[in-house]
């Protein structure tokens, strides 16, 4: 169970951080297409 909770958490972490990513960059990318 420890172990299995472990992964979740760490899958969800990898997950964010790369909805993150995906998002910051498309901010990126909509500011300077904006100016």
């Amino acid at each position: 169970m420890d172990t299995r909770a472990a992964n979740i958490r760490r899958t969800a972490l990898v997950l964010l951080s790369i909805a993150l990513v995906f998002f910051f960059g498309i901010m990126v990318k909509y500011l300077l297409v904006g100016k």
